[in-house]
């Protein structure tokens, strides 16, 4: 039976329709928001999948192009593999879904948000978290939401509940944050140095309207909502528990008693081996549970020494980073490079500066079409010690790299300021915990070995979160956690800024090896200079089919960009390459005026006179009597085709003809040629005065 459901969100009305469509999904919603349509559908498998020890939850976010009107520029016009940004809304959705599902759980749980239509002023990302929850909560599928979800903007000082385009170009942070209506479960964040303590009151305003939305969720449910399934869940027994504790939480202690990882990981898998060996005939077939309890019992140790004693499992105390160590000018060849090590994480990230032309083209349903600013994550085996093969970037390297250029963006000067395209690839050499941050202090270093002038210099690092295992309500908090923290923790969140923003000691230690962007950028980077034409002109210089551009690039060498506001962007190492495309350039877009000077070429020779190139396609005439102070019998007596002049414009008639006389000899007062004396040799010399028009020199006998 079809039902409809509706409240206000940021000042506009969002709907959940539900018994319409897919109605053999598990869970299914069509949510509606403005003019933005996104159907939500949940499904479980029937039996568990063997043999695994995780939770299988995958979360699709399918942008149709059709939502907004376009074709996939594709070679057979389909959507093919999931845009940058459809791979880092599938993760959006993913992460504050996943905690609420039953622990052990290990059947297949599909989420898929299928957009199809877009309004800009509402993007589709929080209907589709919005979406999940309705779906999930009103299935059989047992789940412990459901969640809201808001995107807020800071704008004049105001917070802004799902702000528009228009806010979210001028808004200081973008923030996405979903909870339950007790707790914030996640935040993603990227801002313009905004404080702490605004972003914080940006977290709680938001949880407010989270609170809203799982209201009317609940509303919902309790109307229409399915009654739960009961799902067999694969955890261990009490007396697997039991046991295990017994046995083996001395070895745990021990595991725990050196500082050196090497030594904890082999100890750690010595542990593993003597409880497997220990309960393997006690508990023959439930291997999987005997695991489980130990991770469990090494947990509770690791939690114990850090809340109790603030003992971290290298020794640390609770707000220590780990020794830090940096260098940049590491590759000669590249634009810019530099390494960040902290601790046993260590990144290398390489910078390249390209002509504008080398942007990235976007093929998706935002507003976006371009990025200029690019910065890719790679996670090889061998960073963790492990021999696997390498594979092309999975959805966890697409999201760190987004993280890493999330928090630089704001820092990357403006196109006019600085007129290239960046990439960056941050290449992770050993990892340790957080080498997304890490990238993002590499990154920075790079930059400014590049010498790109970015504002401010940013550096990251995650904070984790540890409860204690009697539920007492005590916290740590840990700076800079480590790949066990992360594991065993409750929470890590990743925190980037500047000593302008969100401060840390981190930023001073990068600073010691290189405190400012270099002044010059590398010899093999290319020069690229910006200049302005009026739009008008574009088609001019562009010609047609491109033809008097190309026969630019092709005289000069240079690449050449032009934007739809008359920006010129010329790209080349050769100085003067640059300088005579700019003046062919400026010579097509620029509207003659009586007196301007220029070089151009002879292309056409009359009897009468030479007819000057001053851009390609464009030419002047000098008449006879212009071309020097004698008087002249023969135009090729003076000049052939192919040499350069220097030439002034004389006059423009009513047709637009252009006139020129030369500018490298000398003129009376009427712009003629001033008569030399006659020559000691007896020759005349030359005739002063026009000789008129096209007419023909005298005959000679």
């Amino acid at each position: 039976m079809f039902k409809s459901y509706s409240m206000e969100l940021g000042g506009r009305t969002l709907t959940l329709e539900f018994g319409k469509y897919a109605e053999q999904a598990s869970g299914a919603t069509f949510v509606r928001y403005g003019d933005t349509c996104v159907l939500v559908t949940a499904t479980v498998a029937d039996a568990p999948r063997p043999g695994i020890d995780f939770f299988p939850l995958s979360v699709d976010f399918e942008e149709k192009l059709y939502s907004v009107g376009h074709i996939p520029g594709s070679w057979n016009r389909r959507e093919g593999r999931p845009a940058e940004k459809a791979i880092l809304t599938c993760r959006l959705i993913d992460r504050p879904l996943r905690p609420l599902f039953p622990k052990g759980m290990r059947h297949d749980v599909s989420v898929v948000c299928t957009v199809m239509s877009v309004e800009q002023d509402n993007i589709p990302d929080i209907p589709s978290m919005i979406g999940a929850s309705a779906a999930l909560a009103t299935s059989q599928i047992p789940w412990a939401g459901p969640i809201g979800a808001v995107n807020i903007g800071y704008v004049d000082g105001e917070y802004i509940v799902n702000p528009t385009v228009e806010q979210r170009e001028v808004s200081l942070m973008n923030l996405t944050v979903a909870g339950t209506s007790e707790a914030v479960l996640m935040v993603e964040a990227g801002a313009k140095e905004v404080s702490e303590e605004i972003m914080l009151g940006a977290i709680l305003f938001a949880h407010e309207e989270i609170k809203k939305i799982v209201a009317f969720i609940n509303g919902i449910v309790a109307e229409i909502g399915k009654e739960k399934k009961e799902f067999p869940l694969s955890l261990p027994g009490e007396d697997v528990k039991a046991a295990v504790r017994e046995y083996a939480l001395e070895k745990v202690e021990w595991m725990f008693e050196t500082f050196e990882r090497s030594e904890r990981n082999a100890r750690e898998e010595q542990v593993k081996a003597e409880v497997a060996e220990h309960f393997a005939e006690q508990f023959e077939g439930r291997e999987q549970e005997v695991a489980d309890a130990l991770y469990n019992v090494q947990k509770e140790v690791m939690r114990r020494h850090i809340i109790d004693k603030g003992i971290r499992p290298d020794g640390r105390k609770l707000t220590e980073v780990r020794p830090i160590w940096c260098e940049v000018g590491v590759l000669p060849r590249p634009h810019g490079s530099a390494v960040f090590t902290r601790g046993q994480t260590q990144v290398m990230t390489v910078a390249t500066l390209a002509p504008l032309s080398e942007q990235q083209i976007i093929d998706g349903i935002g507003t976006e079409d371009r990025k200029r600013y690019m910065h890719h994550y790679n996670f090889p085996g061998y960073s963790t010690g492990e021999a696997k093969p390498s594979r092309s970037p999975g959805r966890r390297e697409i999201g760190h790299g987004a993280l890493a250029e999330r928090a630089l963006l704001p820092m990357i000067p403006s196109v006019e300021e600085f007129p290239y395209c960046l990439r960056l690839v941050s290449e992770v050499m050993s990892s340790n915990g957080s080498t997304s941050q890490a990238s993002v202090c590499g990154s920075t270093l790079a930059l400014m070995d590049a010498g790109v002038p970015i504002k401010r210099p940013v550096a990251g690092v995650a904070m984790g979160l540890i409860k204690d295992v009697e539920n007492t309500g005590k916290v740590a908090v840990l700076t800079d956690i480590q790949g066990l923290e992360d594991f065993l923790g409750d929470m890590d969140f990743k925190v980037a800024g500047t000593a302008q923003g969100i401060r840390m000691h981190i930023l001073g230690k990068m600073l010691e090896v290189l405190p400012a962007p270099r002044e010059n950028l590398s010899k093999y980077a290319p020069k690229i200079v910006h200049f302005m034409i009026n739009p008008e002109k574009i088609g001019e210089v562009v010609g047609p089919r491109g033809k008097t551009i190309n026969k630019i690039i092709e005289e000069t060498g240079v690449k050449i960009d032009i934007e739809d506001d008359g920006s010129v962007y010329i790209a080349t190492e050769d100085d003067a390459a640059a300088k005579k495309a700019r003046q062919i350039i400026e010579g097509i877009a620029k509207d003659l005026q009586v007196g301007d000077v220029f070089t151009g070429k002879v292309v056409r020779i009359m009897s009468f006179g030479a007819f000057v190139e001053y851009a390609p396609g464009k030419d002047g005439m000098i008449h006879i009597s212009k071309l020097a102070n004698e008087r002249v019998e023969k135009v090729e007596d003076v000049v052939n085709i192919g040499d350069e002049l220097e030439v002034r414009v004389g006059e423009i008639d009513s047709q637009g003809r252009v006139n020129l006389v030369r500018n490298d000899i000398v003129y009376d007062d009427d712009s003629m040629p001033v008569r030399r004396p006659p020559r000691r040799d007896g020759d005349r010399g030359g005739r002063s005065g026009d000789r008129g028009g096209d007419r023909r020199p005298r005959r000679r006998d």
